[in-house]
C-alpha cells in the first residue's frame, strides 16, 4: 500500500506544479467519497457473518440461505436505468448522499425481522439501495478527480475492498456487544456519513450537474468501442475472480486440512488486492490505462497457474501476486469508461456495472459446475486459461486516451 501512497502524493504536487486548476485533483472529496464506499459496503457485507444466526433464528434451510444473497444482487440489473436516471436529473450527489443511510437501515434490520419474506424484502430493498450507490459514484469520483480519473478510482475502490474485511469483524462485535435486538442501532455511522457528504459535496455537484437528456441507446453508442471490449475483459477476468473469491478458501481447506489456513488464504489474496487496487488507477495515469491491463492481465492466469502447482513459499507468492493482479484492473477500466462517457456518465457506468455483474454471476456457477465435475484444481486451471482470452479483447480496446 506504501507504493501507492507515494504515488499519490507525487502526482499532487505534478498537478500543482503543472498549474491545472480547473483538472486539479480534488483530494478531499475523493478521500469522503471513498470513505462512503467504505462505510456503504460495511454494512452490505453483514449478511454472510450474520448468516449462521439468520438460519437458526427463521429454522432456514440452506438452498433458502443461498437465495438470501442472489435476491440481494437481483437489483443490479436496474443499473443502466439508475444510470440513467441520475444523468437526466442531475441527482448523482443526492444518490451518493442519501443511499449509505438507506442501506444501512435495511441491513441493520435484518436480525430484527421474524418472516422470511420479510427479510427477503429487506434485502431486495438493500439491493436496490446499494445500486443507487454504485453507479452514480464513481461519476462523482471522475469529476472530482480531474486528469488523475486512475488515482481517484483507486482510490474509491480501496475503500470498497477495504470494507469487505473489516465489515465482517464489525459485525460480529455489534452483535456480541448490543445483541441481535439492538443491533439496528449500528445504522447511526451511515446517517452520520450522510450528513457529512451533504455539506461537503453540496457546491461541488451544481457545477458539475448534467443538463441534457440522454438515453440509454445514446450512452451505449458513446461507449461502445470500448464497452464491447472491456464485456470481453470482464467475461474472461470473471472466471479468475470467481474462482479464487469463492472458491479459494474450500480448495486451501481440501488441501491442508485447516479452515484457519483458508481464511488465512483468503485473507492474504483480499489484502494484496487492496493493494492492487490502490495502485493500478494511479500506475495507468502515468503508463496508460491499456498498458497496464495487458500486464496484470498477462501476470494473473500464470501467477492463478503457478500457484495451483507449487508449494510453500512459492504458493503464498503466488497468492499474493494473484489478488494484486485479479481484482487491479476494475479502477483502470472504470476510468476508461468515465473519460469516455462525458454525455451519460453515470448511464455509462450502469451498462459497465451490469455487465459486470452478469458476467460474475454466471462465472461463479460455471466455474462450480466445472470444479464439481473435474475437481477443484482442475477448475482453477481452467480458469486460468480462460483468463488468458481478455488479451485479445484487450487489443482492440480502442479508447480516446
Amino acid at each position: 500500500m506504501l507504493p501507492g501512497i507515494i504515488l499519490f502524493t507525487f502526482s499532487d504536487k505534478f498537478d500543482t506544479y503543472a498549474g491545472m486548476k480547473t483538472q486539479k485533483f480534488q483530494t478531499g472529496r475523493v478521500a469522503l467519497v471513498a470513505f462512503s464506499h467504505f462505510i456503504h459496503d460495511v454494512y452490505t457485507s453483514f449478511l454472510a457473518p450474520l448468516l449462521p444466526l439468520i438460519i437458526e433464528k427463521l429454522s432456514l434451510t440452506l438452498s433458502q440461505a443461498g437465495l438470501l444473497s442472489t435476491v440481494m444482487q437481483i437489483p443490479a440489473l436496474l443499473n443502466p436505468f439508475i444510470g440513467l436516471f441520475a444523468d437526466n436529473k442531475g441527482l448523482a450527489r443526492w444518490l451518493v448522499i442519501l443511499a449509505p443511510t438507506f442501506t444501512a437501515i435495511f441491513m441493520s434490520l435484518i436480525l430484527s425481522t421474524s418472516s422470511y419474506y420479510m427479510l427477503l424484502l429487506l434485502l431486495f430493498f438493500a439491493g436496490i439501495s446499494v445500486a443507487l450507490y454504485h453507479v452514480p459514484s464513481p461519476v462523482l469520483v471522475a469529476k472530482y478527480s480531474g486528469l488523475r480519473k486512475g488515482r481517484g478510482m483507486s482510490i474509491f475502490m480501496t475503500g470498497g475492498e477495504s470494507a469487505r474485511t473489516v465489515g465482517p469483524m464489525f459485525a460480529v462485535a455489534a452483535v456480541s456487544f448490543l445483541g441481535a435486538d439492538h443491533f439496528y442501532i449500528v445504522m447511526g455511522f451511515a446517517a452520520l456519513t450522510s450528513v457529512l457528504l451533504y455539506f461537503t459535496l453540496e457546491k461541488e455537484e451544481q457545477k458539475t450537474s448534467i443538463k441534457k437528456k440522454g438515453s440509454l441507446k445514446e450512452s451505449f453508442h458513446e461507449i461502445k468501442h470500448v464497452l464491447i471490449p472491456l464485456s470481453g475483459i470482464l467475461s474472461a477476468r470473471a472466471f479468475m475472480h470467481a474462482s479464487m473469491g469463492v472458491f479459494l478458501t474450500v480448495f486451501v481447506e481440501r488441501e491442508t486440512g485447516s479452515l484457519w489456513y483458508g481464511g488465512a488464504a483468503l485473507t492474504l489474496y483480499e489484502a494484496f488486492g487492496v493493494a492492487g487496487v490502490l495502485s493500478a488507477g494511479t500506475f495507468s495515469d502515468w503508463l496508460g490505462r491499456q498498458r497496464v491491463l495487458f500486464w496484470v492481465l498477462m501476470v494473473a492466469p500464470v501467477a492463478i497457474l503457478i500457484f495451483v502447482f507449487s508449494t510453500g513459499t512459492l504458493k503464498i507468492i503466488m497468492l499474493a501476486i494473484t489478488g494484486f493482479t485479479v481484482l487491479s484492473t476494475t479502477p483502470v477500466m472504470l476510468a476508461i469508461i468515465q473519460e469516455n462517457a462525458p454525455q451519460n456518465p453515470s448511464a455509462a457506468n450502469g451498462l459497465f456495472m451490469m455487465i459486470s455483474f452478469a458476467a460474475r454471476s454466471i462465472a461463479v456457477v460455471l466455474a462450480g459446475i466445472i470444479g464439481d465435475m473435474a475437481g477443484l484444481e482442475n477448475m482453477f486451471i481452467v480458469s486460468a486459461l480462460i483468463g488468458f482470452c481478455a488479451i485479445p479483447f484487450l487489443l482492440k480496446l480502442g479508447t480516446k486516451i
